[in-house]
């Protein structure tokens, strides 16, 4: 009766001679969530910025509507308030959105370095990997090759 050969064992040793580096896995993994946790900085920071601005405009705009709900004498008083309402709300909107352009802006940059400089750390981080692989796949041939003799 012939004896069946056991394919555990020759799995085991098979995948034994090719070891996985998991430091390299757990290090991708530190560096995406040190790359997530500062554009979450750069995206909140700007949030917040934006809602000042935001709150600041509303109060700003409920002030000068308190004038146009004042009783007036004269009902070219009213279009006068009016006018005045609508040139001064013009006025203060320019300067808000030129400063949401500024938070915009500064949230590009910030990305754009943030962005650069994880793409240049993943890709020192590729090569190590890769030539360490390398090394390692290549050690394992030679010893697969060696008992193989």
């Amino acid at each position: 009766m012939a004896k069946t050969q056991d394919f555990n064992s020759a799995m085991k040793d098979i995948m034994g001679a090719f070891p996985v580096d998991t430091k390299a896995m757990d290090d991708a993994f530190k560096n995406q969530a040190a790359l997530s946790e500062k554009l979450s900085g750069v995206a909140l920071s700007a949030a917040e910025k934006s809602a000042e601005i935001s709150s600041k405009w509303t109060k700003e705009t409920l002030a000068k509507l308190n004038d146009i709900t004042k009783a007036k004498a004269e009902p070219a008083d009213y279009a006068k308030a009016f006018t005045d309402f609508a040139s001064a709300n013009a006025e203060v909107a320019s300067e808000n959105m030129a400063a949401f352009a500024e938070i915009a802006k500064k949230v590009q940059m910030e990305t754009v370095e943030l962005m650069m400089s994880a793409g240049k750390s993943m890709q020192d981080d590729a090569t190590k990997a890769v030539k360490k692989a390398a090394e390692d796949v290549t050690a394992a041939t030679q010893k697969a090759t060696a008992a193989a003799k």
